[in-house]
């Protein structure tokens, strides 16, 4: 199964999140992905735990189906054979901190002398220019900077961060996006260019609701816990027995009186404080105990049963090992099992990407350090026997 980037060689310089994981979206998509890492220590992802059979399943998590070559750009020798391996790739993806690749003698302008043609995407914390282009960041203080954690958490609480990467992954997704742009632009002009993605940018882009109303407004959005800002209800609220998650459609075909009828509350179906979800939100301090008590009524299956009924989207607000064990997921083929090269089969989440012609399917594990470092000197630069045996011996590999 080829997947539709079939032919697309990705030399991938990226570590930790944000890089790996678009790259492996990339891998996903039938892309060849050949990460490069330093001798010995590669990745330093791979140190990071649990540990199952030796094998970071962090590692595991972000860089499955890619290719591992160790290589020392350290070292004049270790930068030519990156140049020379460049040429015959289609993009090159790094998330170092702004001026790292200039430092080892790899900005873009050199890069290009050798591929006119690669598409050169650069992620970082800030970007590549700015007053903070050259601090380091990480997922938590770029969610911070960016905003995100003071609308997340419960309403007068302490800032929160969301239990997902949310800086690396809003990233990583719009990284990907970004690649596949400039691809199909080269399929026009015949030449690559230089992509700039900073993190902090993608979680300004990811609130734009938040941050519009703000610059619209003047009033400054604030956690409201699983609530919605302008709709309600829009939120999860706590059953007889769990919690389930209720989002009710608005404008001209407002589910309010369905879901009035389904709490047994039709008395309020006409009340003007609750003619429409903004008018609801607006008052959601008079609503709230109303729908709290109701819901208190029945089980999070029993009140399931009786939305969906009604068609009122809602949930269960499930943990991860439900969400993992969910018919909808199985039925998806979310969870697959791939092999490692020495440490047998792991569980993982599959790619979601579902193509009708061009399917990729997902079978390999992470690389082992270095695992196709002779492989790839040999097949794509046609190095021999001996040329990696120095090489090695003198620690460019």
């Amino acid at each position: 199964m080829a997947g539709p980037l079939n032919g697309i060689r990705i030399l991938d310089l990226t570590q930790v999140l944000f890089g790996p994981f678009a790259t492996m979206l990339l891998s996903d998509m039938g892309a060849e992905v050949i990460k490069i890492e330093r001798p010995v220590v590669g990745d330093i992802a791979r140190g990071n735990g649990p540990v199952v059979r030796g094998v970071s399943t962090y590692f595991l998590s972000l860089n499955r189906g890619k290719k591992s070559v160790t290589l020392n750009l350290a070292t004049e020798s270790g930068v030519e054979v990156f140049l020379k391996l460049a040429k015959s790739a289609d993009v090159l993806v790094e998330n170092f901190t702004s001026g790292t690749m200039d430092r080892l003698g790899l900005s873009y302008e050199r890069v290009r002398e050798h591929n006119p043609g690669i598409i050169y995407v650069a992620g970082s914390g800030f970007g590549q220019y700015g007053p903070y282009a050259n601090k380091p960041a990480f997922d938590v203080t770029v969610q911070a900077m960016g905003g995100v954690m003071s609308i997340t958490g419960e309403e007068g609480g302490p800032p929160v961060r969301p239990g997902a990467s949310y800086g690396d992954i809003a990233a990583a997704l719009f990284m990907c996006t970004a690649t596949l742009a400039a691809l199909q632009e080269r399929h026009i002009s015949g030449e690559g260019q230089y992509v700039d993605i900073s993190m902090l940018d993608c979680q300004v882009t990811v609130q734009e609701n938040a941050f519009v109303r703000y610059l619209n407004t003047g009033e400054i959005p604030h956690a409201l816990g699983t609530r919605h800002p302008v709709i309600t209800p829009f939120q999860t609220f706590q059953t007889r027995d769990g919690d389930i998650a209720v989002a009710l459609r608005g404008g001209i075909k407002d589910q309010w009186p369905l879901f009035c009828a389904a709490i047994d509350r039709v008395d309020i179906i006409d009340d003007p404080r609750f003619k429409d979800g903004w008018s609801r939100t607006q008052n959601y301090e008079t609503l709230e105990p109303i729908l709290t008590e109701a819901m208190k009524t029945r089980t999070t299956q029993e009140w399931a049963e009786e939305l969906e009924q009604a068609g009122i989207p809602c949930g269960p607000v499930n943990t991860i090992e439900q969400a993992a064990s969910d018919p909808q997921i199985a039925a998806r083929d979310m969870i697959i099992n791939v092999q490692h090269p020495e440490a047998g089969s792991f569980r993982v989440v599959n790619t979601p990407f579902k193509f009708s012609r061009t399917p990729y399917k997902v079978e390999q594990a992470s690389p082992d350090l270095g695992e196709h470092t002779q492989d790839v000197l040999s097949q794509l630069l046609g190095m021999s026997h001996e040329e990696i045996s120095r090489l090695e011996g003198s620690g460019v590999i």
